[in-house]
């Protein structure tokens, strides 16, 4: 065992929960670096050279998904712009325990791409119910039908016809560009997921390339920077197809009339790199700060995938790196850590310090390398907040902070919502304007902030 296993703690315990603990997060801390990414695109790389082979880049599209629309509409600027050969697969959904609410996350997809859209230059309809799975059937059978190149084209126009509940033109399709059998769409399709599970993904709408993910349109600029760094870029002078969207700095400033939610958990890594920011975002806007914690998914009982964790630690690995936010030194506190965290937060609330609280506590999980199931852990997050460890070390572990959670959570999930970091903005009368999930949304959610002042003017 490390010494740092054994100054936290491990070796004077060996209990199992303390011992997987320790065994994660120096997993994922690992996995984390950017050296270790560098080198093993490194050697991708000298592996494609020697073997001669073109870049090869796969995409996986899952016909009722909205997020996949969006990437559709990428496809044939990417391989026009890069020097790549694009393999197109048919996917279903998440499956199994990846598949944590797969109706939310359909609606969500059609929500969510419906308010991306035309912030990327592309087109979603609003469109609040499911898709006729008649359509969505014809749509698979036109692209189940078609080859890389014309999957590509045809894509789309399936698209669109099948979110405008088009008949004719989904008919008018299937007419130009031909129909696959019910076998063969269960065939193609099975295919698309069994290779996703091999490459160890569960998402629709990826990109894959060397090793690495992509999630939809708004993953894309990471491969078009590293299709560009191996000079496979056609026009490396132009602007990326699809660049990163920035949080804007705000030009109109709110008198507290609108409000910011926020629901964060001390154990989510994507809130790591995203509370300090959304904290930042509201107190520069005007708007009202409203931060309302939830338990982790897999403490609620939400099970997770090794393979779906490892991505996510990974994907908020670059991520950070990308927004210049620091991330990665990590020990996981998963279970009493961020129990022992929750049962001190009304407390520093009362202290007027609750977000503090929170920041420091995700500093030291998933910066710092803090072990925040030991008091002397719990202390360094304390302190760091600006709080008293003399009066929390008596607090620490009290029930009746759960109950607040929970109300938090049933207002997430009303709002379609159930993962972290979630964000509601509010109007004045508490009238909810837009609800998004995602570290990715923070740009969407300060763009529609200065919409509504402007609107106001």
């Amino acid at each position: 065992m490390s010494e740092q296993f054994r100054e936290q703690g491990g070796a004077a315990t060996m209990d199992p929960g303390v011992v997987l603990r320790w065994a994660t997060s120096t997993l994922m801390t690992r996995l984390c670096r950017p050296q270790r990414q560098a080198r093993l695109r490194a050697k991708v790389e000298r592996a494609r050279i020697k073997s001669g082979a073109p870049h090869t880049v796969e995409y996986f599209h899952q016909v009722d998904d909205g997020y996949s629309h969006l990437a559709a509409q990428v496809l044939q600027p990417l391989a026009a712009r890069y020097d790549i050969d694009l393999v197109c697969h048919l996917v279903t959904g998440p499956q199994g325990a990846n598949a944590a609410e797969p109706e939310l996350l359909l609606r969500l997809s059609r929500y969510d791409a419906f308010h991306v859209a035309g912030e990327y230059g592309l087109a979603f309809p609003r469109h609040d119910a499911a898709p006729q799975q008649p359509l969505v059937q014809q749509a698979a059978a036109i692209l189940a039908a078609q080859d890389n190149e014309t999957f590509a084209r045809v894509a789309t126009a399936v698209g669109q016809a099948l979110w405008a509940e088009d008949e004719e033109a989904l008919a008018q399709l299937a007419r130009n560009h031909g129909v696959a059998t019910s076998a063969t769409v269960r065939e193609r399709t099975a295919a698309g997921n069994a290779r996703r599970d091999t490459l160890k993904h569960y998402s629709g709408a990826m990109f894959y390339y060397g090793g690495e993910w992509y999630w939809g349109v708004d993953r894309l600029y990471h491969l078009e920077q590293r299709l560009h760094s191996l000079g496979a870029d056609r026009e490396p002078a132009s602007p990326l197809l699809v660049p990163r969207p920035d949080i804007e700095a705000p030009v109109l400033r709110d008198n507290g009339s609108l409000t910011l939610e926020v629901y964060p958990s001390l154990r989510s890594p994507y809130t790591a790199i995203s509370f300090d920011r959304a904290v930042s975002l509201a107190r520069e806007s005007g708007v009202t700060l409203a931060v309302r914690p939830v338990l982790p998914m897999v403490m609620r009982g939400v099970p997770a995938t090794r393979q779906k964790g490892m991505y996510i630690f990974w994907d908020t690995a670059r991520e950070a790196r990308a927004a210049g936010v620091p991330f990665g030194n990590f020990y996981d506190p998963i279970g009493d850590p961020a129990r022992r965290g929750y049962s001190l937060y009304a407390w520093a609330c009362q202290q007027g310090r609750g977000v503090e609280l929170i920041s420091a506590f995700l500093r030291c999980a998933f910066v710092e390398g803090v072990n925040t199931n030991r008091d002397k852990g719990l202390q360094t997050v304390v302190e760091q907040a600006g709080l008293d460890w003399a009066v929390a070390r008596d607090i620490v572990g009290q029930p009746g902070w759960e109950a607040a959670l929970e109300s938090n959570r049933l207002a997430m999930y009303e709002a379609g919502l159930w993962g972290v970091p979630s964000f509601r903005l509010l109007d004045p009368s508490g009238k909810e304007l837009l609800a998004l999930w995602g570290q990715d949304r923070l740009w969407l959610v300060a763009r529609e902030i200065q919409r509504q002042l402007g609107a106001r003017r």
